[in-house]
């Protein structure tokens, strides 16, 4: 099972979205008290560090690029 990512949910737990290496099954599982908060943390933020889309096409609210583009 590889971590793919972080799930909240409508009670504010955090849950590790993951999927398996053999089958690509995706799989969640609640975090624990013991689950080292860095790495967590890494995970929630991939997405925003590598977006799997190209950001250059939205928009601000002033209709400027938010890529801070002109």
């Amino acid at each position: 099972m590889e971590p793919i990512g972080i799930e909240v949910r409508q009670d504010g737990e955090w849950a590790i979205i993951h999927r398996c290496t053999g089958c690509g099954t995706l799989g969640t599982n609640r975090v624990a008290g013991d689950d080292e908060e860095r790495a967590l943390l890494a995970l929630a933020l991939r997405p925003i560090a590598n977006p799997a889309f190209p950001l250059d096409g939205f928009r601000d609210s002033t209709g400027k690029p938010a890529s801070g583009g002109p």
